[in-house]
């Protein structure tokens, strides 16, 4: 379901994904210095998540427009395609060209994050992004992180994100401080590396986002795998991760309370990897999670 058309459209530095939540604003912030990779928040080979799956109705374009977008193809067949960075593949494509449309008041995909290892090599995607024109929908300063957000041709979200250090998050009243304000285009253009037609490999899936029927639920559902909370935002929607991480997970409640769960024969997400599972299951909302799909 396309909740919003893709488009060619650059946001000023002030305007906010729609995605995102309009928590407080933190304090004001002295100009920050570049970070390098090894400096961000990510763990090495035990990262827990691996892949996600998306039903769609056009394989061709999807793979055409996620080569555009950076990825590369890495194998697959006539109805099935995988994506990669260099790496292990980050996404799977499934064709299903009699997939149906994604109905309102449903779960399933808000975004998926793709995770890049400097800010450096995001302000490069950046400057990519506008020259290329890819359809750029929104962005933000998440506060422990910073976001561009896109659509693809089947209006899937997608986010593309670097850490900022963890020595830099913050824990006021005990819950991390994930938030949004307008993120600082400028900045990030001004330290970019060159642009590259490419993700570099050490790129990965940060989190997925995910449209839930109850938060309470799918929170217990995801703790017995190891979860905690991080962060909450209001009434509508949480952060969960592993080893402290600012999130491997969002859940939210924006498509309705009592959301009707996953159905195979519609197009969108069909579920994720998470290597640290022994067996494939299924997620309150008909996700498939497995440890390889």
């Amino acid at each position: 379901m396309t909740r919003s058309s893709p488009g060619s459209r650059l946001p000023s530095a002030t305007s906010l994904d729609p995605r995102a939540s309009p928590w407080s604003r933190p304090e004001h912030r002295a100009p920050r210095a570049p970070t390098t990779g090894t400096d961000l928040a990510i763990s090495g080979s035990d990262w827990p998540l691996g892949a996600l799956e998306l039903k769609v109705s056009d394989l061709t374009r999807e793979v055409e427009f996620y080569e555009w977008f950076g990825l590369t193809r890495a194998g697959g067949d006539d109805h099935h395609a995988a994506m990669s960075a260099g790496g292990a593949p980050i996404l799977r494509l499934t064709a299903m060209p009699n997939g149906k449309q994604r109905p309102r008041h449903t779960a399933g995909l808000f975004h998926f994050a793709i995770l890049l290892p400097a800010e450096q090599e995001l302000g490069a995607f950046l400057r990519r992004a506008i020259e290329e024109k890819l359809p750029l929908t929104g962005s933000a300063d998440h506060f422990v992180s910073q976001a561009l957000y896109f659509d693809d041709p089947e209006g899937n979200g997608i986010e593309v994100y670097a850490d900022r250090p963890r020595s830099e998050w913050r824990y006021p009243g005990g819950r991390l401080n994930i938030g949004t304000e307008p993120l600082d285009f400028e900045r990030l253009v001004r330290i970019a590396d060159p642009p590259r037609k490419k993700f570099s490999e050490a790129t990965r899936l940060g989190h997925m986002h995910l449209n839930v029927a109850d938060l309470d639920s799918s929170q217990a559902a995801y703790e017995a795998l190891g979860m905690e909370v991080m962060a909450v935002a209001g009434s509508v929607m949480r952060f969960l991760s592993w080893d402290g991480y600012h999130h491997h997970l969002g859940i939210n409640v924006l498509e309705g309370r009592g959301a009707h769960p996953v159905q195979p024969d519609v197009l969108g997400l069909r579920g994720f990897e998470i290597r640290r599972l022994s067996r494939p299951l299924t997620d309150p909302n008909g996700l498939l999670l497995a440890p390889s799909l």
